[in-house]
């Protein structure tokens, strides 16, 4: 990933933080077939892994899905991505001086590179899809959110048998933030703003928050 230095994001806690309000990941392997991508909502343990403060990421697929056997003990690639957005010149508050700017598009991303290990076993799966459950359903706001139980024991044991569990030992951790830290702050905010004007609150938040001290 081309990576100025104005974009760059280090710290662990702004990278977990990504990874954590925006779980959907995209899995990047390299198969027989040659490169292939999953889309899998994964869990982050950052207090866990043998590589330092990078942590681990634990997902499940399903057992059909040939990527846990092909990827198994193998280099992969993790992409999760917050907020983006096109962003016009006509929102910086200093074009009309100069009209020295052109359009371009803002993103947050984090790139999580590791080693994948299947984890093919009924005990890591009860816990990693209890887990998830709760930190999904809670964040859903319902008044009595769903839980495994809710189910029929049968069948959370037959929906068990297919699926298997996967974990990446996290080996690097790669941050681009392109908020607009390049520009003047008054550009950076009207940008901001624009963005707030077609409904994309979400990275104009962000926008304002990468000028925060």
């Amino acid at each position: 990933m081309y990576l100025p230095t104005a974009f760059e994001e280090q710290r662990p806690e702004a990278l977990h933080a990504l990874i954590n309000a925006h779980p959907l990941g995209t899995l990047v392997t390299h198969g027989p077939q040659g490169l292939d991508a999953n889309h899998i909502p994964f869990e982050l343990d950052a207090t866990a892994g043998p590589h330092g403060p990078h942590g681990l990421l634990r997902a499940h697929v399903a057992r059909a899905n040939p990527v846990w056997q092909q990827a198994a003990d193998a280099e992969v690639l993790v992409i999760f991505q917050a907020g983006d957005g096109y962003i016009s010149p006509n929102w910086y508050p200093s074009k009309p001086e100069h009209h020295k700017h052109v359009p371009t598009w803002n993103y947050a991303v984090v790139h999580v590179h590791g080693v994948l290990r299947v984890r093919d076993d009924e005990r890591f799966l009860r816990g990693l899809l209890a887990r998830l459950t709760r930190t999904h359903e809670a964040r859903s706001q319902q008044a009595k959110p769903w839980k495994m139980g809710d189910a029929p024991t049968d069948y959370i044991d037959g929906l068990l048998k297919v699926i298997v569990g996967i974990e990446i030992e996290v080996t690097r951790l790669t941050g681009k933030f392109k908020l607009g830290q390049n520009r003047e702050a008054r550009d950076r905010l009207g940008a901001a703003t624009g963005l707030d004007g077609v409904g994309n609150a979400l990275t104009a938040q962000a926008m304002r928050d990468a000028g925060a001290p």
